[in-house]
């Protein structure tokens, strides 16, 4: 494995760390400025569906930038967002900061990601696919349990003056490490969309939208449900976010191990058909914390195993468009955190936090029914190849 890949996984591990630590901290964030645990979850949501719309979008605009330098630059912005979060007086400027960071956030994981598959032979693509979002993952570990506890001890603007310090080092680490990449040729956003068509490529992408979805309707609203159902303080919260994110770490790289072990389209059928069944099963097994937290740990485990299994198959599925693929499929990713976020603020507000999961879990069966019929598809690799 080329070690610069792990110099991508500390970028990736900021990045997520700034769109994870919100779900972590939203009753900090809810009680400072005054407003509901719905509308604090609204961070969550712009945050996603500007980083869904902006990925593809500014890998078009920047595609002539030499790489190193485009992370530099784009690392710069994001310090900059996650400061002016810090200094934000009220609801609106922290929103406004969330979609500065959001932008460059998904433009840093799309370079990440597609620096990183092309720097390693190929039998390691999803390995290194899957080391890049363990360090997303990881952001899990340190990151939000970390935020939670410096939330509560010196306010909820604290946290993001940590992430822009973390900013800082991820930046040295790029400008140290990482050697000058060329550009590949520019590819307009209206040919990227083009690939869509392809109902295998399509319903693959709708997979990981509804299984983002269905995992967000509880996962972004964690916090309230673990207070509401186990009636835990702030303290075993935070460790119950540390159990999450060090499974979540080991998910990411199972992910990797099992697609290039198992294939893509066997590892993705036995993810979403476990990860459904265990979304159903975590409401029910709130009596026990033992089991509840065994079940969590699965929970968590699956929800970053989906993405290397998911990105390998789009690479494997159309090669020739693999680099739009993973910008879309990251797109898609944060179109499922958003609807998540949403559809979970929803169900709070109209009914409880306690049926948050079993209305992911259908979201999650729709992904599988998704799954299955991309997977059931003829090949389209030279279809897709015509259509750009």
């Amino acid at each position: 494995m080329n070690v610069r890949v792990y110099i991508l996984a500390i970028v990736s591990f900021v990045v997520g760390m700034a769109e994870l630590i919100v779900g972590g901290i939203l009753d900090i964030v809810s009680s400072g400025l005054g407003i509901s645990i719905s509308k604090a979850g609204e961070l969550i949501s712009i945050y996603s569906l500007v980083f869904a719309i902006s990925s593809p979008v500014l890998l078009t605009l920047t595609a002539k930038v030499e790489r190193k330098r485009l992370a530099l630059i784009t690392l710069s912005l994001f310090f900059t967002g996650n400061l002016v979060a810090f200094l934000s007086p009220n609801f609106l400027v922290l929103f406004l900061s969330r979609i500065i960071s959001a932008a460059c956030g998904s433009l840093l994981v799309v370079l990440c990601v597609t620096i990183g598959s092309s720097m390693v032979k190929d039998e390691f693509r999803a390995r290194a696919i899957g080391v890049i979002f363990m360090g997303i993952s990881g952001s899990l570990v340190l990151g939000v349990p970390a935020g939670l506890i410096v939330g509560n001890h010196f306010g909820w603007r604290s946290p993001f003056l940590f992430i822009a310090i973390l900013t800082l080092i991820s930046m040295m680490g790029v400008y140290f490490f990482l050697d000058k990449i060329e550009p590949k040729p520019v590819i307009s956003l209206g040919k990227q969309l083009k690939t869509l068509k392809n109902t295998k490529i399509l319903f693959a992408q709708l997979t990981s939208i509804l299984f983002l979805t269905g995992h967000l309707t509880l996962y972004a609203y964690l916090t309230p449900f673990l207070k509401s159902t186990l009636h835990l303080d702030p303290t075993w919260v935070s460790i119950f976010y540390l159990i999450f994110g060090i499974s979540a770490v080991f998910g990411g790289g199972l992910g990797g191990f099992m697609a290039d072990k198992w294939g893509s389209k066997k590892s993705i059928l036995t993810i979403v058909v476990i990860f459904c069944l265990v979304m159903f099963i975590l409401p029910k097994v709130t009596f026990s914390i033992t089991l509840f937290v065994i079940v969590m740990m699965v929970w968590s485990m699956l929800s970053w195993a989906i993405t290397p299994a998911q990105q390998n198959y789009l690479i494997e599925t159309s090669p020739e468009t693999s680099d739009i693929q993973q910008s879309l499929n990251n797109s898609a990713l944060h179109v499922g955190i958003a609807l998540g976020s949403v559809i979970g603020g929803m169900v709070i507000n109209q009914y409880s936090v306690l049926y948050n999961a079993s209305i992911g879990g259908i979201f999650v069966f729709i992904a599988l029914m998704c799954a299955i019929f991309s997977i059931t598809r003829g090949n389209v690799r030279n279809r897709a190849a015509q259509q750009i």
